[in-house]
């Protein structure tokens, strides 16, 4: 993953800053902790970074659950009847249980995207805030 570095794909699949990505955006790394699935730090540890850029900032990433959403069970479909040929009700269980399992990790990617969206990884930062400081 560390070859990703400084990319946006980067802070979306390992759940680090954007901007810095070393900080944790999350309270909790174990997105199945059913309890702390969206327990966010308020400001990112290493950059300062708030997280919760306004109030009800992501909202937006229910739209973006949706489209992750979609993309799963379609790809749960295209394998269930088109590899394994299975009959439609079991692509239907089976396109139902992978969205159940993948739920807490939809949750948390559709975050990870939507402040990527608004948020750009600069190498330079932590130079900026120890000059500051």
């Amino acid at each position: 993953m560390s070859m990703l570095k400084g990319t946006k794909l980067y802070s979306i699949f390992t759940g680090t800053c954007p901007v810095c990505h070393q900080g944790e955006m999350y309270t909790e790394p174990n997105a199945y902790k059913t309890t702390k699935i969206l327990k966010m730090n308020e400001h990112c540890s290493h950059c300062g970074i708030k997280f919760k850029i306004e109030p009800s900032f992501f909202y937006g990433a229910m739209y973006v659950s949706y489209a992750v959403g979609v993309a799963i069970a379609t790809a749960a479909f295209v394998i269930s009847y088109f590899f394994l040929n299975l009959n439609r009700h079991y692509t239907f269980l089976v396109i139902t249980l992978t969205l159940i399992a993948t739920f807490p990790f939809i949750l948390r990617v559709s975050r990870n995207i939507w402040i990527n969206f608004f948020l750009n990884y600069n190498e330079n930062i932590l130079k900026e805030k120890q000059k500051e400081g």
